[in-house]
């Protein structure tokens, strides 16, 4: 496993961060990713009512606390109140207080911003921030699927209230080029670095769904972002991945892996596995480099499948 620098900062962060979503399925997937290498763990309050941070917090218990780089995230609703959503001082306090009880720990490395909050003056939320900072309770902060527009306003008030603004975690793949027109550039200049989401592109780029099988018990039975990726002519471009993958002396999933790692604003890939046989094979895509007749294959394969509109940067209204 090779490390990198998160953004400007100090902070070192594993080039595969591990994070449990929806597929947080093992116990033994924790340990594997420790095995492996891994530091870097990725979680939000909302995700599974809770359940996905205090996944964490037991499998965490009895490890070195500054062994790990634990980032957690608020945003979406955690609870049934009016105020238990969004980026507001009120929502944060509460929402910080509830993850370090499930995480099990005293405080959180990089705390996230899973969205922009249209309904909250962004000199709130960071003024929140910076009194959380200096009550140790969080070390970084970073933001997830912010506009460039957005990140320059957010740097703006992290710089005014003194807080640590290191990350941005954009949804950025093979496929999800989105970030580079705008997000990438805007966030090299502002010293952010980038925690690469959804590099899978929900398994589609692991090349589960060749022929447009849905294996049972997969993402793609429920409804949500995979199902409308499975488009035949797409899923038989994916499939000719296989022999650059072979060429390279990966599997798909590392290339897709390694691919986004080969940009230099990207810090760390995070991915998640049901299995800790998953989390193993992953893990090997840190270190990998492509060469470029490997990275040039990927774009003529993939080719007008590729997706780089700017303007498709997921900020919806709050909650």
């Amino acid at each position: 496993m090779e490390y990198r620098r998160l953004g400007a900062s100090g902070l070192a962060v594993s080039e595969i961060a591990y994070g449990n979503w929806l597929t947080h399925q093992e116990p033994g997937c924790v340990t594997a990713a420790l095995d492996a290498g891994i530091t870097t763990f990725h979680t939000a309050a909302a995700w599974g009512g809770g359940a996905a941070e205090e996944a964490y917090g037991r499998a965490f218990s009895g490890l070195r606390r500054d062994d790990l780089v634990l980032c957690t995230g608020v945003f979406w609703p955690d609870g049934p109140g009016p105020n238990d959503a969004g980026l507001s001082r009120k929502h944060l306090y509460a929402s910080v207080e509830s993850s370090l009880r499930r995480l099990r720990t005293d405080h959180i490395d990089v705390y996230q911003l899973m969205r922009y909050d249209h309904r909250t003056p962004l000199a709130e939320t960071f003024l929140a921030l910076s009194d959380l900072v200096r009550q140790g309770k969080i070390r970084y902060t970073g933001t997830a699927e912010w506009t460039a527009t957005q990140l320059l306003d957010a740097h703006t008030e992290a710089t005014r209230f003194d807080v640590p603004l290191v990350s941005n975690q954009p949804h950025y793949s093979m496929l999800w080029r989105v970030p580079e027109a705008q997000v990438l550039p805007t966030c090299d200049r502002i010293g952010l670095g980038q925690f690469a989401s959804i590099p899978l592109a929900q398994g589609v780029l692991t090349g589960k769904y060749a022929g447009a099988a849905v294996p049972p018990g997969s993402r793609a039975e429920r409804p949500g972002p995979v199902a409308p990726v499975l488009r035949p002519d797409l899923l038989e471009r994916v499939g000719l991945l296989r022999g650059v993958a072979d060429g390279a002396g990966v599997t798909m999933a590392q290339l897709a892996l390694a691919w986004t790692l080969q940009n230099p604003s990207v810090s760390a890939t995070v991915t998640g596995a049901r299995t800790p046989d998953q989390i193993r094979e992953n893990a090997k895509a840190g270190g990998t480099v492509l060469g470029y007749d490997t990275l040039t294959q990927v774009d003529e394969l993939l080719g007008s499948f590729i997706q780089t509109d700017p303007r498709l940067v997921w900020s919806p209204p709050s909650p």
